[in-house]
This record gives structure tokens, sequence and C-alpha cells, in this order.
């Protein structure tokens, strides 16, 4: 039986061990944590629990065709449930709309609330889920390389899309779609859904908004630390092999073939081996590949985010699981993330309440609040400095959206930075999804799945080909397992 070692038990190497134990490889999964999931990890305090990392759920068939081709009940790891809204947006002029799941519902309520002509936002919808079915599939599913050149299903995606999706940038074509600014800040958003700018980033990922709008937002019941730990407990199941507190010091070759890994300080050989660590780290660290990790660093490094954990001793009807409090000078901000390296003055505030669904994530009449802002890739930043002044902010604004005394009732607190994200997880710089999207080939020069220099290597995960998030993370898996076997 071959054997392959996976570096990382993040998303997407937890789902490419699965689909690999699946083929009859023998799968050894080494974590330098002494948790899974990297950034789908979560923490409990003082009886607030708190998913650390990413808080949106969307795809579900992406975790349930795992379950499938393993013949599993996906029940008895992991359930959820559709939710009726996305996000309740607040914006600085003092307006707010919940997006509802009924795009009609959504659509005739912003008519209502901004004099946006509902007719445009079901028309864009249309449009952006039409794009993702022709388009983003197409470049998602499959690796990046002369075999999609030759699929005519390229061509006929080629025809089909639209001159401004590859000309404009997200927020001309969104500028050119909408009549007010409200709607086109909202659908700017999605650009940060894989830590970009709107102002730089291609309209073509205004195909986005379809995941969530279109097809919907869903809750997994526990938490999102529970889709990491179904996917566990299925591994384990199949028979892969977990080491935690296991950090891969190097990856082992011979005449530009991988042989094995070195876990500290002892060898494993392997005939395969998937790295599921950030790629920059992955060329840098266990290859001591200089000239490859430079490659990686020519490209813009994606946005990160600053954290605040929050156990707060009342509860707020106005909000939901998932809120963002809009900036009132969208692109300032964006320029002070990437072109700045800044933390903004006056950032965009996202507050997830997993509370809300899960009553024992907070003590009786309290809720957890995961309160993230933008903020740039850390490079000699000093983020200590930074937490009070953001803080203020953050405070001022959710009080004037929900005229309340927010510092009244913060009871517990914890925080996550740039710099801790890169520790905690190994993402370079911390930088959420690698690299950033902002220019139209920026796809094209993300690292591929396969190693074009080192054979019987591949990589997954949010840093390389098809992206960062948690359905690209599952979709990179996959078109890991297909290639090695």
């Amino acid at each position: 039986m071959e054997k392959v070692a996976v570096i990382g038990s993040g998303i997407g190497g937890l789902a490419t061990s699965i689909r690999l134990a699946l083929k009859n490889y023998e799968v050894s999964v080494f974590e330098a944590n002494s948790f899974f999931g990297g950034k789908l990890s979560s923490f409990e305090k003082d009886g607030f629990t708190f998913d650390a990392g990413p808080s949106l759920f969307t795809a579900p068939e992406s975790i349930e065709v795992l379950f499938k081709i393993a013949k599993k009940d996906i029940t008895s790891y992991f359930t959820y449930r559709s939710l009726d809204e996305s996000c309740r947006y607040f914006f600085a002029n003092g307006k707010k709309i919940t997006a509802q799941k009924n795009v009609n519902a959504f659509a005739y309520e912003a008519e209502k609330v901004f004099g946006e002509p509902s007719e445009n936002i079901k028309k864009y919808l249309e449009n952006s889920r039409k794009a993702y079915k022709n388009i983003g599939k197409l470049f998602l599913d499959f690796p990046l390389d002369l075999s999609l050149i030759a699929k005519s299903e390229t061509y006929k995606a080629l025809l089909s899309v639209k001159f401004p999706y590859i000309s404009k940038s997200l927020n001309s074509f969104n500028e050119s779609s909408f009549k007010t600014s409200e709607m086109v800040q909202l659908f700017n958003r999605f650009a940060t859904y894989n830590g970009s700018n709107p102002y730089k980033a291609p309209a073509m990922l205004s195909m986005i908004s379809s995941l969530e709008q279109s097809q919907g937002t869903f809750y997994p019941n526990g938490g999102m630390i529970s889709i990491t730990n179904a996917l566990v407990k299925l591994a384990k199941d199949i028979g892969v092999k977990f080491h935690l507190n296991s950090k891969v010091e190097k990856i082992e070759t011979v005449n530009e073939t991988v042989v094995g890994v070195v876990v500290n300080g002892k060898k494993h050989k392997a005939d395969t081996v998937v790295s599921n660590m950030d790629i920059y780290y992955t060329y840098k660290n266990l290859l001591t590949d200089n000239s490859f990790a430079d490659k990686v660093l020519k490209q813009e490094r994606s946005s990160s985010a600053f954290i605040f954990y929050w156990g707060i001793n009342t509860t707020f009807s106005e909000l939901g699981l998932h809120n963002i409090f809009f900036s009132e000078d969208y692109k300032k901000e964006f320029k002070q993330i990437f072109d700045d390296s800044i933390l903004p003055d006056e950032p965009t505030i996202y507050v997830n309440i997993t509370s809300k669904y899960d009553k024992n994530h907070a003590p009786d009449k309290s809720e957890n609040w995961f309160v993230m802002v933008n903020a740039p890739a850390h490079n000699e930043h000093n983020w200590e400095e930074q937490k009070e002044k953001v803080k203020k902010f953050i405070i001022k604004q959710i009080n004037k959206g929900l005229n309340t005394n927010l510092e009244n009732h913060i009871v517990l607190e914890d925080t996550l930075s740039p710099l801790n994200i890169q520790e905690k997880t190994a993402s370079f710089m911390g930088s959420l999804y690698g690299t950033s999207s902002n220019s139209k080939m920026a796809a094209f020069f993300r690292q591929q799945n396969k190693s074009k220099r080192y054979k019987n290597l591949y990589f997954c995960g949010g840093s390389v080909h098809p992206g960062g998030g948690i359905p690209l993370c599952f979709k990179s898996a996959k078109l890991v397992a297909d290639d090695i076997q």
C-alpha cells in the first residue's frame, strides 16, 4: 500500500486525507499544533465558546459528498440548518437591511429602504448565478493547465463571459449595475471573501454573491468547529492516522522526487507528500527552495484580520448570526489596507454571534461576539499599539448603530492579530487567503495543486488553486486526490 504524508490538518488537508484513504492509500496527517483544523478551530473561556476563524458556511454539498463516497450517514457526524437570512447590514448613514434568502423579498426590501430598483438586484444575482455556473465551476473544479484549455467546455465558458467581467473592477461593475451607493458597497464586500480589494479586483468576483445570496447560507449545529470535528472523526473511522504536536521540519527529496518528511527530527517515508501548509512556507522552510519562495512573494498578499472575541453580558435582538457595520468611506478603507499597509482608521466591522443558534455557547442572557475588521498582512506592525485605537472605533460605531453602551457589557476579551494568525497557523504574514485577486491574471499565477519541479509533491488549501475559503479548500482536496490517482 502506497504511503501518503499530509502536512497540516486544515480543511484542505482533512478532505484530502479522506479522499486518499478511500482510494486505498495509507495516509498519515502531521499537525504541528495540539488541535485539528488550522484556522477552523475553536476555544472556550469563562463559559463562552468561540469559533476562532472562519464563520460563514455555504455550499454544504462540499462536505456532504465526502460522507457519500465513504458510504457513511452524515447525520451521525454532522448536521446543519438552512438560514432564512444571510446577513444584517448597518450603514454609516443609519439605514439598515437584512439580506433575506428569498431574493425577491431582499430585492423589494432594498427598493423600499434605499430606493434601489428591485429589478437591478434580481438581474445582478441571476447574472452572478449564470457566471458561476458557466465560468466559475469550470475554472474552480479543474486544474489551470493545458488539459483545461483542451476542454470544449472551456471555449463555451469563455464565449459566455461578458466583457465588463474582464475589463472592469468589481466596484466599477457594481456602480454600473446599481443606482444606490448602499447596494454598490454591499456587493463590493464580496471581494473580501478572498481577501481582495473591490476597487482593483476584477468584476468576475461578482459571481461570489451567488453562493451566499442565491444558494443560501447555513449554520453547522455546534458552530464551525463541528465541520472540523466531523471530518476528523470520518478520517479516523476510515483509517487515516493523525499525529498532533508533530511539526514537519523538512520535505525529503532525492533527485527532485519526494521520499518522505522529517517530523520532530524523525524521518517518515512516503511515496507522496501533500502540503496543506501555506505555499510560501512550504517552499521556504520545508524545501529550502528560495527561488520558488521568491516567486510566491512577487504576488500581492491577501488581506488579514484583527479579531476581538468578546463575552457580552446581555443580548441584542437587532443582531443575527452574521452582521456588518459598514464604514463610511469604503474606498479609503481598502487604500489603507493594501496601499498604505495600515489598519484602517474607520474599518468595516463584522460581528458573528453563534449563541443565537447554540445557546450553550454563552451563559444565560449573554452572547459570544466574534468581532472582526479587515487588516493588512503583517509587516513589522505593532498590533498591540493599534488594538485600543480600533477597539474604541468599533465600540463607537456599534453604539451608534444599536443605540447602546457596549463598553459596559464586555465581560471577557481575547484578541487575534495578523501576527498571531501567522504564528498559530503558519499563514505567511497572516494573510488569510495567501495571495489577493487584485489583478485580472491573479488566478493564473496562483500555485497549482501539483508541483512542476518535485515529483509526487502536491499542494492543497487556501493558498493554492483554486483559492481561499472553505468551499474552495474542499475543491483543492478533490483536485489533488484525483491527480494522485
